[in-house]
């Protein structure tokens, strides 16, 4: 099944994230997080792609093929191209048609500073087209409500992200934001310049304040007054600045949800009690 055609419904598609542990966690973290997930029972999961640059790393498509085979969820593999070549992201998608996995999201991916780019693929919107080329894939995208951080601005952004879609992405996940004006500008512009595939929100709970910091660093993601005084009047104590993240991402998804919103991207962290509690949260109104 093509992600696309979830959106056909008449109601808001839920998503979760994870990424595969770290080099140094051993690899059954994650099945124990998926084990957490696998009742929530969301529309698919996404599975993120390290930065490393090794095409030889398939823990992606080894936990992608799990969540389709062991888990019965509809997985989306996460590909980054800077960091590659043609022939090695050739070899990425032969391993992922092998394993039937056929839900990319193409990224450009995070300039690593220790890695010189490969330079065959500059943007994401020329690995949707060579992902295309490559046979029978269902490619999604990623867009930025607030303009990617190496953009010129916001419209000029924009114009690279209807060339991402004229080369064949069939579904847009945004980057995380904490002000719904953003989005709500984001999808009239987007929508203007004739996007017309679903777009899902990502959102993200923040549940420490060190996570906030690095992500703002990482994204750029604009911090609304509201935000701000909630971290500023919780920053001491763990569990009340967990209980206003979980709360402020609630707030976001119903506000989303009441506007219309095509899906709900939700980036877990692997912290699946977080998951849980939002979508406990949600789920009354983001099937109805």
């Amino acid at each position: 099944m093509q992600i696309a055609s979830l959106f056909q419904k008449n109601r808001a598609v839920l998503s979760l994230e994870v990424f595969p542990p770290k080099k140094t966690s051993p690899i059954d973290t994650i099945y124990k997080t998926l084990d957490n997930l696998k009742d929530l029972q969301p529309d698919f999961i996404s599975v993120t792609y390290g930065a490393g640059g090794n095409a030889g790393d398939t823990s992606t498509a080894d936990i992608a093929s799990d969540i389709l085979y062991k888990y019965g969820i509809l997985p989306l593999a996460h590909l980054t191209c800077v960091n590659y070549s043609r022939q090695e992201i050739g070899q990425i998608l032969d391993s992922l048609k092998e394993k039937e996995i056929k839900n990319i999201l193409a990224l450009r991916g995070d300039i690593n500073p220790d890695i010189s780019p490969k330079k065959e693929f500059s943007y994401a919107s020329e690995l949707v087209a060579y992902i295309k080329s490559k046979g029978d894939f269902y490619v999604s995208g990623a867009c930025y409500p607030e303009g990617h951080v190496d953009a010129e601005d916001i419209d000029k952004d924009i114009e690279h992200l209807k060339l991402k879609v004229d080369a064949g992405a069939q579904h847009l996940i945004s980057q995380l934001f904490f002000d719904n004006d953003y989005f709500y500008r984001f999808i009239e512009k987007v929508r203007k310049v004739g996007i017309t595939v679903p777009i899902q929100a990502g959102i993200m709970p923040v549940i420490n304040k060190s996570q906030i910091e690095r992500m703002v660093t990482l994204c750029g993601a604009s911090l609304p007054p509201k935000f701000t005084k909630m971290m500023q009047r919780f920053e001491h104590s763990p569990e009340a600045i967990k209980e206003a993240g979980i709360a402020y991402a609630v707030d976001q998804i119903v506000d989303l949800v009441s506007q219309g919103v095509d899906g709900i991207h939700l980036y877990t962290m692997n912290n699946a009690y977080v998951a849980r509690r939002i979508t406990d949260c949600i789920k009354g109104i983001i099937h109805s």
